[in-house]
């Protein structure tokens, strides 16, 4: 038997062949919130009857089933590729690099087109007994990364899905060794692509990108039930950068409004020679829209910087991933 609160919680993650199609998870995630819920639409029947002063309850149905919600956790050193994919769209496979256990993915910005994943979270009763919650067609419609100085990097996986299935078996957790990523392997550069250099004075960095959906297909046929969602808008990537003023940099680039590329990453441990576990965030081509740097009393001038990813015409963001995992 399980522990009858949080503590006995899990979710496991698999990448569907088919939207909405079961498959059982693969992976094993650690998460610190969770809010995947299902949300039906109901109608009732509102038939005149003699007498009647309630609804007959027999007469309520519902009319479509869906879910929604999201998942917060620590970027770990592993185990995050399913993920990461669903979210930047392009089909990954590991690269090896060298000859010993680093392998790459390069998750490139791309269409989510089939990229949807059976996310199952078992969720204790009391008695410790865990009850399954199974979310098929999961689609991610944004994910915002933090870290902020003395922190780990966090993310937030907001989903999609196509509805909640209580009736598959859940799966036995397991989980490998891992470590999180934190602020003390932080880095964060700017400059042209691919040359990018070193700013100092960063106290805190978020990234979040959008990928808006038409998650609202729900056609006859389908059971109550939505077809795929269909991207319906283009990609829309923010973010901030708290910092010391030590340097002007991005505010002249805020005065100017020209473009230089941001490359977000975390240098962890050496898995092989010359091979870093690695978390990378590159935004090819960033514009300012805020930077203001006040003085708000006698402290150091702490400004906040805000900015849109925009398309430099050549490279597309990508998210880059060093770790032991062999698949994703």
């Amino acid at each position: 038997m399980a522990i009858g609160s949080g503590l006995g919680a899990q979710i496991g993650i698999s990448a569907e062949v088919t939207y909405g199609t079961y498959v059982a998870p693969s992976k094993f995630i650690e998460f610190t919130k969770e809010s995947l819920a299902l949300k039906k639409t109901t109608a009732q029947s509102a038939g005149i009857a003699a007498g009647r002063l309630l609804p007959l309850s027999s007469r309520r149905v519902v009319t479509q089933t869906e879910a929604q919600g999201t998942v917060d956790l620590e970027v770990t050193n592993k185990a995050m590729g399913l993920l990461l994919q669903s979210l930047m769209g392009t089909t990954v496979t590991p690269v090896q690099q060298g000859a010993g256990p680093a392998y790459l993915q390069t998750h490139t910005l791309a269409d989510t087109a089939g990229k949807s994943l059976v996310i199952q979270k078992g969720v204790p009763l009391t008695t410790g007994t865990v009850t399954d919650k199974t979310f098929l067609g999961c689609k991610v419609t944004s994910a915002e990364f933090s870290c902020e100085v003395g922190g780990m990097l966090t993310v937030s996986f907001e989903f999609d899905s196509k509805g909640c299935d209580e009736t598959q078996t859940l799966a036995a957790a397991s989980y490998p060794t891992m470590a999180v990523f934190h602020f003390g392997q932080m880095g964060v550069k700017a400059g042209s692509f691919g040359t990018e250099a070193a700013l100092d004075g960063i106290r805190k960095v978020s990234v979040k990108f959008e990928r808006p959906q038409a998650v609202d297909r729900f056609y006859a046929g389908q059971n109550g039930t939505k077809k795929e969602p269909i991207s319906n808008d283009q990609v829309k990537i923010t973010g901030s950068i708290e910092m010391d003023y030590v340097a002007t940099t991005l505010d002249d680039l805020h005065t100017s409004d020209a473009a230089t590329s941001l490359v977000w990453e975390f240098i962890g441990p050496v898995i092989a020679t010359t091979y870093n576990e690695t978390f990378r965030i590159k935004l090819p081509a960033i514009k300012i829209d805020e930077a203001p740097p006040t003085v708000d009393g006698f402290d150091v001038v702490k400004p906040t910087i805000s900015f849109t990813g925009l398309y430099d015409g050549t490279n597309q963001p990508a998210i880059e991933y060093i770790s032991t995992d062999i698949t994703l």
